[in-house]
C-alpha cells in the first residue's frame, strides 16, 4: 500500500552556501578555504552568505563584515556577484521546471515544488527529488539540500536538518515521531523571546507543546498559540504558490564610511533610485508606495514611506519622494547604510494614462529608450551628469 496515496508530495529544495559555493566551483583555489561572500575586507557591509569553511568560526548571514574578520582573519572577502547568482539561480529554476510548473521560488537559492502531479511521469516523489539533486550536482556542480514532505513546514524544516548536501524524507504516517524530539525552536514563529516564554512552562521539545491545552497556548500567544499547536502536530495546509507576484522591488548600500552629507545622500538615492526604477521596468511593474531606510553606526534602522496617488515605474518619481521622505527624517547623525523599495506594485497594463497625462507618457517613453540603450551597451554608456 502507498503510504502517500492521499497525500500531496511537497519538496523543498535549498542550496547549500549558495553565493560562496558558486564561487568556489568558479575559482578552484578557494575551495576549502572559509569564503565570505558581502564585501571586501574594508567594507561596512554585511555578510550575504559564509562557506562552511567560514562557518566553524561562527560567521553567519547579517554578521557585519568587520566582525567575521575579527573571527576569521584568514578568511576571503568577496564581493556580491548578482548578475552571476540570479543566472545560476535560472539554470536550477530550469531543472524544477523540468518535472513540476508548481514551483514557488523563496529566493535565488530556495523553493518550494508541488509534485503530486508529476509521478505518473517520473516516478516516486522520492525519486523525483533524488534526481533534481543529483542533476544539479551533475549540471552544475553544486549542492542542494533537499526534504521531502506532505506539507510545506515539514518540507522546509526537513531540509534544514542535515546540511550541506542532505536528503530528508518525512514520511506521512511518521510525521510525529519525526517532530517530537526536535527543539521547539524549529517551529515559525518561535523566536528568542517566544522560546524563553515557553521554557518558562517547561516546553524544550515539539513533544512538549504537543502536549499543552490550545486554551492555554492561545491565552499565553493569541494567534500564535494557534498556530504552534498547528505545527506541532505538523499541520499546514498552504498550497504552493507557483504564480507568486512580486511585492517589493529595493535596492540599498552601506558607505564605507558613515555619511552624514546631504549631497552625498541624495547621488546615492538617485543611483538607487534609477536602479529600482529599471527593474521595475524590467518586471513591467508599476508602484504605489515609496519606502526610504536607513540605518545609523549604531544599527538603529528607521523606515519612511509615501503612497502615491498613481502608481510609477518613473525613476525620477522614485527618487523624489524618497528625497522628501530623507528631508522628513531630518537626519541629525550620519548614516551607515540607506535604501529606496517601491512597493504596492501592480501590473503595468492595469495603470491608464488620462488624456492630460501626456508629459508622463513622454517621459515613461523616454526612459524605456535609455534601458534599451544600456541593455545594449552597457550600464556607463548613458547616465545622469550628477553621477559623473
Amino acid at each position: 500500500m502507498d503510504v502517500w496515496a492521499n497525500y500531496r508530495k511537497i519538496i523543498h529544495l535549498d542550496m547549500d552556501a549558495f553565493y560562496a559555493s558558486v564561487e568556489q566551483r568558479d575559482d578552484p583555489s578557494l575551495l576549502g578555504k572559509p569564503v565570505v561572500v558581502g564585501g571586501s575586507l574594508n567594507s561596512r557591509g554585511v555578510v550575504s552568505t559564509a562557506s562552511y569553511e567560514a562557518r566553524k568560526y561562527g560567521i553567519r548571514s547579517a554578521m557585519p563584515i568587520a566582525e567575521a574578520a575579527r573571527r576569521c582573519p584568514s578568511a576571503i572577502f568577496l564581493p556580491v556577484n548578482s548578475r552571476k547568482y540570479q543566472e545560476v539561480s535560472r539554470q536550477i529554476q530550469a531543472v524544477f521546471l523540468t518535472y513540476t510548473p508548481m514551483v514557488e521560488p523563496l529566493s535565488l537559492d530556495e523553493a518550494f515544488l508541488d509534485v503530486t502531479g508529476s509521478t505518473s511521469l517520473f516516478g516516486s516523489a522520492q525519486t523525483i527529488a533524488l534526481t533534481i539533486k543529483q542533476r544539479i550536482r551533475q549540471e552544475l556542480n553544486l549542492t542542494a539540500s533537499v526534504g521531502l514532505a506532505c506539507n510545506k513546514f515539514l518540507a522546509k524544516l526537513a531540509s534544514d536538518l542535515k546540511k550541506p548536501d542532505g536528503f530528508v524524507v518525512v514520511q506521512p504516517h511518521r510525521i510525529q515521531e519525526f517532530l517530537d524530539p526536535l527543539p521547539v525552536e524549529r517551529l515559525w514563529g518561535v523566536g528568542e523571546k517566544t522560546a524563553e516564554r515557553l521554557h518558562i512552562h517547561k516546553v524544550k521539545t515539539i513533544r512538549d507543546l504537543r502536549r499543552l491545552d490550545l486554551k492555554f497556548l492561545t491565552e499565553l500567544f493569541g494567534a500564535l498559540g494557534t498556530q504552534l499547536f498547528q505545527l506541532a502536530q505538523g499541520i499546514d495546509d498552504r498550497p504552493v504558490e507557483s504564480d507568486r507576484a512580486v511585492k517589493s522591488i529595493g535596492r540599498e548600500t552601506t558607505f564605507a564610511t558613515d555619511i552624514l552629507d546631504y549631497e552625498v545622500l541624495e547621488t546615492t538615492l538617485l543611483k538607487l533610485a534609477l536602479d529600482v526604477g529599471r527593474r521595475t521596468r524590467k518586471e513591467s511593474l508599476k508602484g504605489k508606495t515609496v519606502t526610504l531606510k536607513v540605518r545609523y553606526a549604531d544599527f538603529r534602522t528607521l523606515t519612511r514611506s509615501h503612497t502615491l496617488a498613481r502608481a510609477t515605474d518613473l525613476d525620477d518619481v522614485i527618487y523624489r519622494e524618497a528625497c522628501s521622505l530623507l528631508r522628513e527624517l531630518a537626519i541629525k547623525q550620519p548614516l551607515r547604510l540607506i535604501g529606496v523599495t517601491l512597493s504596492n506594485l501592480t501590473d503595468q497594463e492595469q495603470h491608464q494614462l488620462s488624456l492630460f497625462e501626456e508629459p508622463e507618457l513622454e517621459r515613461e517613453k523616454l526612459t524605456k529608450v535609455f534601458d534599451l540603450v544600456k541593455e545594449k551597451y552597457g550600464e556607463k554608456s548613458i547616465t545622469r551628469a550628477r553621477l559623473l
